[in-house]
């Protein structure tokens, strides 16, 4: 796959999660709200820690 079709993909996620975490924080309460928060985030992380990797091997 071409980098350049993954780094948008995860810029794509990433933007998702972080639009996901806003609005379930503003529309839900409780236990569910943790949860769903907990995987957007999590996504988010990875979509961070791909691109991070990424931009690693892009400049070796």
């Amino acid at each position: 796959m071409d980098t350049t079709m993954t780094k948008t993909m995860l810029w794509t996620l990433l933007a998702v999660a972080v639009a996901a975490n806003g609005l379930l924080s503003s529309q839900l309460d409780g236990v569910f709200q943790v949860l769903l928060s907990v995987v957007a985030g999590g996504v988010g992380l990875a979509a961070i820690a791909g691109l991070v990797a990424l931009k690693r091997t892009s400049s070796d």
